[in-house]
């Protein structure tokens, strides 16, 4: 009697679905890597016709445009390389910064959403219904309206607080004199981070051993602001401030917040966290009321049974789809080129129209978003996988 396998290796291959499949698989690769090649010789060939230089060596050269918004020193003299770093900065700005600020307001909103008062409950339902229909680019053109038609010249700006003014230039408003001890101070903050981070898993081993609850949250509060105060203390306690001043038709001195950052910024956080609320929304109903009834059975506080009991079992159904709408924030602020912000898009069309490197310039915006892409992808799947249920 013959084996299976003697049978199998005596049939062509024509006849043997697993070896058909192979082939047909080789087959495949091959034909999209011909029209790959046919794609890129044409496109190279049709370039060289028309004498249109290829490659990055632009890159080098002059950028000789100005750019509004720049968190580091940059000029027209600068590169284009430096342009286009500035630009990557300013979307990472606006990234990060939105994804906070989404994630706090989408959160409060989720579960004020849940809430046992109906004025509440109905004002956030009302708030996710219509932020949630209006596209995000009408939202960013209102914002940016309000701030330019609305608001007064700085000669006439609003002044709620001393060195505090608000006009159609944005909002101005004192900061201290660059000093060596903020940074330290930066590093003290970090330092009670981490310390925190150590603090709550200890705590939570504590509890685990012994059921008896820590202060963590005053505890952390107070590392995290009493660390860099006593450094700054330390440090001879530097005053110096600098306050803005109307000089012409603008302020100097202080910090700017720009109409089209707040524009911006407003407009993301304000879209985006709508979505974020109905996920938060979603998990806490997702975690069984049974265990509400438990934590409450235990004398558990609201605040307690919130922090101690739903969210850490609500975080496992709302990680996932929380990950899509950064990844949706980050992507969206590519929009800012409508309304004037110069992030990295806005820098790359300009960057592309003075030098004819399209193809170049494009790839560079897919590269760049691809990479933004990735980057928060594995961080919250790896803190998807942290958060997720251990068997036994």
């Amino acid at each position: 009697m013959n084996s299976p396998d003697l049978t199998r290796s005596a049939v062509p291959f024509w006849n043997d679905p697993d070896k058909r499949a192979v082939v047909y698989q080789i087959l495949a690769l091959g034909m999209v890597g011909l029209l790959g090649y046919y794609l890129f010789s044409n496109t190279l060939a049709n370039l060289e016709r028309q004498s249109i230089a290829t490659g990055f060596g632009f890159m080098d050269k002059e950028a000789a445009f100005e750019i509004g918004e720049s968190p580091i020193p940059y000029s027209a003299a600068h590169t284009y390389a430096r342009a286009l770093l500035v630009g990557v900065l300013n979307t990472l700005k606006v990234s990060f910064i939105g994804i906070i600020f989404t994630v706090l307001l989408g959160t409060f909103v989720g579960i004020a959403r849940l809430s046992g008062n109906w004025l509440l409950a109905k004002l956030s339902g009302i708030y996710i219904e219509v932020l949630q229909d209006i596209p995000v680019l009408l939202q960013l053109f209102f914002w940016y309206t309000i701030f330019y038609e609305i608001l007064p010249s700085p000669r006439q700006a609003v002044s709620p607080f001393a060195g505090v003014f608000l006009s159609n230039r944005g909002l101005v408003f004192a900061v201290p004199h660059y000093h060596p001890v903020y940074a330290l101070m930066g590093i003290a903050f970090l330092a009670a981070w981490a310390g925190v981070f150590l603090l709550r898993k200890w705590a939570r081993r504590r509890q685990e051993r012994t059921g008896r609850l820590f202060p963590v949250i005053r505890v952390s509060l107070l590392m995290v602001l009493g660390l860099p105060i006593g450094v700054w203390i330390v440090g001879g306690a530097p005053l110096s401030m600098s306050v803005p001043a109307l000089t012409g038709f603008n302020f100097k001195g202080g910090m700017n917040i720009s109409p089209e950052f707040a524009a911006l910024l407003l407009g993301l956080v304000l879209y985006t966290s709508a979505f974020v609320a109905e996920i938060v929304r979603a998990g806490i109903q997702s975690v069984s009321h049974g265990q509400t009834e438990a934590a409450m059975a235990i004398g558990l506080r609201p605040g307690q049974i919130l922090n101690l009991v739903i969210l850490p079992q609500a975080l496992r159904v709302i990680i996932p789809p929380l990950t899509s709408q950064m990844l949706n924030l980050t992507k969206n602020s590519s929009l800012a080129v409508a309304i004037g912000y110069p992030d990295f898009v806005s820098v790359a069309n300009t960057t592309i129209n003075q030098t004819g490197q399209a193809i170049e310039g494009v790839a560079l915006i897919m590269i760049v978003y691809l990479c933004f892409s990735l980057l928060t992808s594995l961080f919250m799947n790896w803190y998807n996988k942290k958060m997720a249920l251990v068997e036994r």
